[in-house]
């Protein structure tokens, strides 16, 4: 049986959907019946029920986007730093292997040789390393927390997409805003990343930190390209003149825009879809959800 913390979110359902096709039992959790930011309570629940694995998809990314961040931030800093460390204090006590969703936005840019970020590569867009989000400071000191945990795996999302509309969904965001900003990125596909993860449980490889992001890295323009070839959207997509201008008129914080490596994953016999093919694939089966 499986612990699934966050069960509610966009990842969280993803997760639900995934072990109900699979078959396995899980008990999504909810802070309204039990407070999972308290590790006394969190740990007996673990040691009564005696689940094998726990998921958690818990956090904060504010709505409509990370902006939303740079307001609430006593919620961010405690859904993406100390949550983590109260949930690796709870299953330590109870003995329970589990796997934490963080995200690759704690980097920007790609790596000096010009490769995307690899696992053991400091965070270069964080509190440590400024200037940064709030949202992507508080998710590189999630990480911190959890430095030199036993039984833990670290899943780094960035930019989840897949085939159904959905204002959280990439490929919907892009369709919606006004005026776009190009960027390369790294991205990941939502389903292939929950199938991903689990898998690492299930394939017991080693405990650690992972980039799961469909391989390679893709520009804004290109994805807009897929989606007027696809027939999903063919209004006219509008451009910032470059950051500053993005800065100035539309956004409170910076964005990270990233290249990652996610070969460590690959190593360990877990292939993602190249990401090129995964959002093409998922829009030639897109799916609008009715108003």
């Amino acid at each position: 049986m499986i612990y699934l913390l966050g069960g509610s979110g966009y990842v969280g359902q993803a997760y639900q959907a995934l072990l109900a096709s699979k078959g396995v039992p899980f008990r999504n959790l909810r802070r309204s019946e039990l407070d999972y930011t308290q590790p006394a309570l969190l740990a007996a629940a673990l040691r009564r029920d005696k689940p094998d694995f726990l998921v958690n998809a818990a956090g904060y990314t504010g709505k409509p986007n990370v902006d939303a961040c740079e307001i609430h931030k006593a919620e961010c800093l405690m859904g993406n730093a100390v949550l983590p460390g109260l949930i690796a204090q709870a299953c330590a006590e109870a003995g329970v292997p589990w796997g934490h969703v963080s995200s690759g936005c704690i980097y920007n840019g790609a790596r000096s040789d010009g490769r995307g970020f690899k696992e053991s590569d400091p965070p270069n867009f964080s509190f440590r390393s400024p200037p940064c989000s709030f949202y992507s400071g508080t998710k590189a000191l999630g990480e911190e927390v959890l430095a030199g945990a036993a039984n833990v795996y670290i899943w780094r999302l960035r930019i989840p997409f897949d085939h159904v509309d959905n204002p959280r969904n990439y490929l919907t965001k892009l369709m919606r805003y006004a005026r776009l900003l190009e960027a390369t990125n790294s991205i990941s596909e939502l389903h292939e990343f929950c199938a991903a993860t689990f898998a690492c449980w299930e394939k017991h490889v080693p405990f650690g930190t992972y980039n799961v992001t469909n391989p390679g890295a893709i520009t804004t323009h290109e994805v807009v390209e897929l989606i007027k070839q696809s027939g999903v959207c063919q209004k006219e997509f509008s451009f910032f003149k470059d950051e500053d201008e993005f800065m100035h008129l539309a956004a409170k914080t910076p964005r990270s825009n990233c290249v990652m490596d996610s070969s460590k994953l690959a190593s360990v016999g877990i292939q993602l879809t190249p990401v090129r093919e995964a959002v093409a694939r998922d829009l030639q089966r897109w799916q609008r959800v009715a108003a």
